[in-house]
């Protein structure tokens, strides 16, 4: 046979870029035999490659190779761009006004953003999430969630529970005019970036990884922003108690472009909202803190933002000669009315 070229390997790597091959692969593609000149050929023509950035050695093994893909610039000005609106997200609204999260006229939400709730257990991060699919409910959002499913009989339902709390948020129409659901549920406890929906409002509720890898948040949610396309992913972290970050630490805050963290507060059902990170605003928000209530882990009731008490200054004691004592002025729960 003719002795192989440059142009024919070139061709033939063009097509896996991205993965690794070895010389021996090589040889079997192209069905090269020992003591031939294409056998010696194909090493040289790849080392050649390599200084050409085509292909790089992987490792200290001999003859892996690993074919770069190719990347190709992104115009910037050279080209008439339509300006693109941020993206109509709603946030929440509360039940006894009907009126959207006040501070959210501040946030703005572009195609392709995340969004995370970081919260500690049983302090409305699934309340959170079910609103803001029902304020949303017409952009057909998305929704996977760790207790939203569960198997009968090998097949996936609603949890019970889950479903009563849709149902008790009796202002929205979830379903159309043919009878079919706006909301999609998926039974996705994993894997979550695999079965974004692109350029829909997907909705994570929540991402559980083990203690040890907690550091791979960050690249979860790197894959996750990166299958968006035109949408927007909501996705609900654990929490600990007085953490200032979900389950990760700093790790969280890597692609997150608005941060919500939700504490507890006064010791019942009611919940801190905290506005943390926010990469575009038109006013400074972050820091910002607002109480409401959970009405039947539907419904948002009694939102108001509050500020730390001027009297223990958050803590909830105040120093009383050699000791301490119950801040007075905000009941021992460091916030009062704004």
């Amino acid at each position: 046979m003719a002795e192989i070229t440059t142009g024919e390997i070139r061709d033939f790597l063009d097509k896996i870029q991205g993965q690794e091959i070895s010389l021996s692969d090589l040889r079997a593609e192209f069905h090269i035999l020992p003591e031939t000149k294409s056998f010696d050929g194909v090493r040289n023509i790849m080392h050649q490659l390599a200084k050409q950035n085509i292909v790089k050695p992987v490792g200290r093994r001999q003859g892996i190779f690993k074919v770069v893909k190719e990347v190709k610039p992104v115009p910037l000005f050279s080209i008439v761009r339509e300006k693109i609106p941020p993206f109509p997200l709603i946030f929440p609204r509360y039940d006894d006004t009907d009126i959207e999260m006040d501070f959210s006229e501040y946030i703005v939400v572009r195609e392709g953003d995340l969004i995370t709730l970081a919260g500690r257990k049983n302090k409305s991060k699934t309340l959170m999430c079910i609103n803001f699919a029902a304020v949303n409910v017409d952009k057909r959002p998305i929704l996977m969630g760790n207790e939203y499913t569960k198997l009968v009989n090998d097949i996936y339902v609603p949890d019970q529970r889950f479903l009563n709390r849709l149902q008790n948020i009796d202002n929205v129409e979830w379903v159309d005019e043919d009878g079919n659901d706006k909301v999609t549920l998926l039974p996705v406890k994993g894997d979550y970036a695999e079965h974004i929906v692109p350029n829909r409002l997907n909705i994570i509720d929540w991402i559980n990884l083990d203690a040890n890898q907690l550091y791979d948040i960050s690249k979860v949610m790197e894959d996750i922003k990166s299958n968006l396309g035109r949408g927007v992913a909501i996705v609900a972290l654990q929490k600990g108690k007085g953490a200032e970050d979900g389950r990760g630490g700093q790790f969280t805050k890597d692609f997150t472009d608005c941060e919500l963290l939700l504490d507890g507060w006064d010791g019942n059902d009611d919940a801190l909202l905290t506005i943390g990170t926010v990469k575009e605003k038109t006013k400074p928000i972050m820091g910002k803190t607002y109480i409401f209530s959970n009405w039947n882990g539907a419904k948002i009731t009694n939102f108001r933002e509050v500020v730390k008490c001027h009297t223990c200054w958050g803590k909830g004691w105040k120093k009383v000669g050699n000791g301490s004592a119950p801040c007075d002025n905000c009941g021992k729960t460091g916030y009062v009315d704004l």
